[in-house]
């Protein structure tokens, strides 16, 4: 088992490990080891205020403290790097990142890419010639709508030190906002079980300029980009412009891209064809 490679996952914004039990599940009927990381404030380490639980209290919620304030874009860089450098005792690894969790892998991979042999994004964030929000200016995500969150934010973000979503709201057009930007090929069933594995706190930092993809060190590991076709978070063209300045910037080393169905959810509910191109990408 010493040159199996472990796959390791990174989670986006308001997510946790969870998200990629399904997944693994699938990878282990490959016979593939996997581990999934949950950032600082996330998972187990996340906070549920009182006031978040039903019969909810929203002007206490607006409020409430929330243990990921503070928490940086370094803090979760050093938690992927911790679990690499085990897993790197085992043989090759796979880091897997998903939407914001592209910022990590990519501030990872700027700081320590001896520690991976491939990263791979699905349709994730991996900022080459902008900072993350710099790229919601730009033609290519002018049509996401920003209603579900702008709708179901809780209190102010600078005041919290933190970003609070309501994912608990029952108002109608709020979830219907939210599964069509994230999760508009799954039935309603589906959709609500994803919305409750999320938890209502995010932290603030997702990097600047200087954490942007750099040639150096992040060009010198082998890369996979996943597209998700019918993603409407991060459109196709969005991921297609990151995928291209990424090539420019490492041109002897650019993105191998595939292609998923799907929306920006439904490759974890529905896994088994993630899992096949994962374990597709290892194979050979």
């Amino acid at each position: 088992m010493q040159n199996s490679p472990t796959f390791i996952f990174v989670h986006g914004a308001f997510a946790n490990s969870f998200s990629f039990a399904p997944l693994q599940a699938e990878l282990a009927l490959h016979g593939h080891r996997s581990l999934a990381v949950d950032l600082p404030g996330h998972g187990f380490e996340a906070t549920f205020p009182a006031a978040y639980q039903a019969p909810q209290n929203p002007d206490a919620l607006a409020a409430e403290p929330g243990g990921i304030k503070g928490v940086t874009l370094a803090d979760n860089a050093a938690r992927v790097i911790e679990v690499l450098e085990r897993a790197k005792r085992n043989g090759p690894t796979v880091l897997v990142a998903h939407s914001r969790g592209g910022v990590t892998a990519t501030a990872v991979a700027n700081a320590r890419p001896e520690l991976i042999d491939r990263i791979v994004y699905v349709s994730a964030w991996c900022p080459v010639d902008l900072a993350v929000g710099d790229y919601y200016a730009q033609p290519e995500m002018a049509d996401v709508d920003a209603t579900a969150f702008a709708s179901t934010l809780v209190g102010n973000p600078a005041e919290l030190g933190l970003l609070r979503v309501n994912f608990r709201t029952a108002d109608p057009a709020a979830l219907a906002a939210f599964k069509a930007a994230f999760a508009a090929d799954l039935t309603d069933d589906e959709f609500r079980t994803v919305l409750n594995t999320f938890q209502p706190d995010e932290n603030l930092d997702v990097g600047t300029s200087a954490d942007r993809a750099r040639a150096a060190t992040w060009g010198r590991v082998p890369k996979t980009y996943v597209r998700l076709a019918d993603d409407a978070s991060i459109p196709p063209a969005a991921q297609d412009r990151m995928i291209r300045e990424a090539d420019a910037l490492t041109p002897d080393n650019p993105f191998e891209v595939r292609t998923l169905r799907g929306s920006h959810l439904s490759w974890l509910v529905h896994p088994k064809p993630a899992a096949e191109l994962l374990a597709d990408l290892v194979a050979h």
